[in-house]
């Protein structure tokens, strides 16, 4: 069940940051990054949402998305945008997620403020564009993140047109997801009933803005901000053997990471993370937390 959907802070620089909280509010808390598209909204719609007892989900809107407004350095910013929200909550330490497009910005916490961390998750997640990292990637998408710095305007454009269709029609949309971007593994679970909800509802939400977070996020392969070698903290990586969205990204991003884990999940796609986040969350908490909170409900 979710705490609250539609809350908003005002950050040191005057721009609002939306966020959503589900699950316990005297739980653990995890702040889970969204996907391109995606909102503060989808972890709700996810099956099993919040995925553990004793677990306090918090759900930022990236910048450009839902209620969080856009900044030009987003993912630079965002490690402090993260710090201030934390501090509104009252936290100090927290574990951070980041699933498709939000591994990046996971990743910036790993590297700016490791001291506020207690764990770091990878789903599935983007990284750089270069050939040994995208090596199984759709030929759409590898093209787009090249493109996407040098022509923003038109990749900005492209956007604006997805994000009137979203508004208006959000099936024909996830269709055209399906056809042209999609796995046969992922199809197969993307057409449950259950899991185009998702989309149908969070993807209205996720290009509120125009698709000015999904243009921005297109250019991060192409220009990645992060020297992963500097990541001192221990990152856990998910890595989806059949993933066309992502490719080889995941093995690159474990190769350069000083410090981390690899779980290899055979013969599935992009999508696998959306019926199993409870095998992501459970390494992001502390044992003995699940273990109390079992023991409380037994």
């Amino acid at each position: 069940m979710p705490l609250s959907t539609n809350n908003t802070i005002t950050l040191p620089d005057k721009r609002l940051l939306g966020y959503a909280e589900y699950g316990d509010d005297d739980g653990f808390p995890v702040f889970m990054f969204h996907g391109n598209p995606g909102s503060r909204l989808s972890w709700g719609y996810f099956p099993d949402c919040p995925f553990l007892a004793g677990i306090r989900i918090i759900a930022p809107d990236r910048p450009g998305y839902g209620l969080s407004d856009f900044r030009g350095n987003a993912i630079e910013s965002w490690p402090d945008d993260i710090c201030a929200l934390a501090n509104h909550l009252g936290v100090e330490k927290f574990s951070v997620v980041g699933v498709s497009g939000g591994g990046p910005y996971a990743l910036a916490c790993a590297w700016k403020i490791p001291d506020r961390l207690y764990a770091v998750g990878l789903a599935g997640s983007v990284g750089p564009n270069l050939p040994e990292a995208n090596k199984g990637v759709i030929r759409s998408l590898r093209i787009l993140w090249k493109v996407a710095r040098p022509l923003f305007w038109l990749v900005r454009l492209q956007m604006k047109i997805m994000a009137m269709i979203a508004r208006r029609n959000p099936e024909k949309l996830i269709t055209q997801i399906r056809n042209l971007e999609l796995s046969d593994q992922d199809k197969e679970i993307f057409d449950r009933p259950e899991i185009q909800r998702i989309f149908i509802h969070d993807f209205p939400e996720a290009y509120r803005q125009n698709g000015i977070g999904s243009a921005y996020d297109s250019t991060i392969p192409g220009n990645w901000p992060i020297p992963l070698d500097e990541i001192k903290i221990k990152v856990n990586i998910w890595f989806m053997e059949a993933d066309q969205l992502v490719g080889n990204m995941g093995r690159y991003l474990a190769n350069n990471i000083p410090n981390c884990t690899v779980n290899f999940v055979p013969h599935r796609g992009h999508l696998w993370v959306v019926q199993n986040m409870k095998e992501v969350l459970s390494e992001m908490v502390p044992a003995g937390i699940l273990v109390s909170k079992i023991d409380e409900q037994a």
